[in-house]
């Protein structure tokens, strides 16, 4: 089944009563460490924070009463979840959700929390999609697929046309890239109202779907890896999904978990907003040099959600600080006699650095016991003070072994 802009615009008609149109401001900021006058479509301030709730609602509003009364079902790893739960809570439409078990408990607990019936279920997104699909066998439920059902794709594309009446002047989108369906609808409202405009999609190395569809001709099924940006971690883009991304994306780059975890870092340190890893991902392609063509020209970032465990955030957090050269640890070996200690924090304070933790560690410091290794964590501005403040205590005699 195809979507046209057609689609999209109806879509866009039928949504407007439960979906805000979500703000798309010029960042300061961003376009500073960027090179490029960065926008930012902030679609985390949708109110189950993602844009999956476009999708969601236009499917919901499509069927027909029969199938809403008997309910839906979907395999999601979260965001399409969320949309549904609240969408269908607001529509009186029951709704099932699978989740496989590395959802973030925070997409896990929301989703309850809006009244949809949770099972969590299944190692990836396939063993979760067969638990939706004997549900709805057994209980006549309709699946919604949450990137290649029809309705979902042209209500993902509602967005494209926000962007291109928010930021008249776009040279370029950049956009996350998992299942395909937000790139697919929002490609092709674009190329089909101002062709000129380039949309380039964004993976992590460790999901790689739509390249690797790219590679094979139809969409392939990959591995299960870890990724910082679970939103895009379904294993394969959609069909549908693909047929129309393939014909209306410029281009495709993927970004290393490290600058996901900056790019967070970033977000909410320049930005003031907190993201979740797939919708860091345009910003970290921006910041790792994947763009440099983008150089000097109007560049709208798709924010796509934000719905990130805070436990997980402040982990990345401290990633980030870590690769920002903001956060170090060292063992130093030191005099374990009065006063050694305070050499060693003397030349850490002379340098500008400030410490954040000190362990002592006697058992595995050797066989001479007049010396002790202290395992030092210390907060500093950026790599090159970390090279300063090594130089510092290697010239004051503090042997070093610097964590990797």
């Amino acid at each position: 089944m195809d979507v046209t802009l057609s689609d999209i615009r109806a879509a866009r008609r039928r949504i407007a009563g439960g979906i805000i149109q979500s703000p798309c401001p010029e960042s300061s900021p961003l376009s500073e460490i960027t090179g490029a006058r960065v926008f930012c479509k902030l679609d985390n301030f949708q109110r189950t924070g993602s844009f999956k709730e476009r999708g969601a609602r236009n499917a919901l509003l499509r069927l027909p009463a029969a199938r809403r009364k008997l309910g839906v079902v979907a395999a999601s790893a979260g965001n399409h979840a969320l949309g549904l739960a609240y969408h269908g809570k607001l529509l009186g439409i029951p709704v099932t959700v699978v989740m496989p078990d590395y959802a973030p408990l925070i997409k896990i607990t929301t989703c309850q929390r809006l009244g949809a019936d949770v099972i969590v279920q299944g190692r990836d997104f396939v063993e979760a999609r067969a638990q939706a699909d004997t549900l709805s066998a057994k209980h006549g439920y309709t699946y919604i697929h949450g990137f290649d059902h029809p309705d979902i794709i042209a209500g993902q594309g509602t967005m494209g046309l926000e962007i291109l009446e928010q930021v008249r002047q776009a040279d370029a989108i950049v956009c996350p890239v998992g299942g395909g369906g937000l790139i697919a609808g929002l490609s092709l409202a674009v190329k089909a109202v101002r062709p000129k405009v380039r949309v380039i999609g964004v993976e992590s190395i460790a999901t790689g779907n739509f390249t690797a569809a790219l590679k094979a001709g139809k969409p392939v099924l990959g591995p299960r890896r870890p990724t910082l940006a679970d939103g895009l971690a379904t294993l394969t883009v959609g069909a549908n999904a693909f047929a129309l991304a393939r014909a209306h994306v410029d281009e495709v780059v993927s970004v290393s978990e490290d600058a996901i975890a900056l790019a967070i870092l970033r977000m909410v340190e320049l930005e003031k907003t907190v993201v979740e890893g797939a919708a860091a991902t345009p910003l970290a392609a921006m910041m790792s040099g994947r763009l440099p063509g983008l150089a000097g020209q109007r560049v709208v970032l798709v924010v796509g959600g934000g719905n990130i465990d805070p436990a997980v955030l402040s982990r990345i957090i401290e990633c980030g600080l870590v690769t920002d050269g903001r956060l170090t640890r060292f063992t130093a070996r030191i005099c374990d006699r009065p006063g050694g200690l305070a050499r060693l924090t003397r030349v850490i304070a002379e340098c500008g650095a400030s410490v954040k933790d000190i362990a002592h560690d006697r058992a595995f410091s050797g066989s001479d016991v007049s010396a002790v290794h202290a395992v030092c964590t210390v907060e500093t501005r950026d790599r090159a003070h970390i090279a300063t403040l090594h130089r510092a205590l290697k010239k004051n005699g503090f042997p070093l072994v610097v964590a990797k």
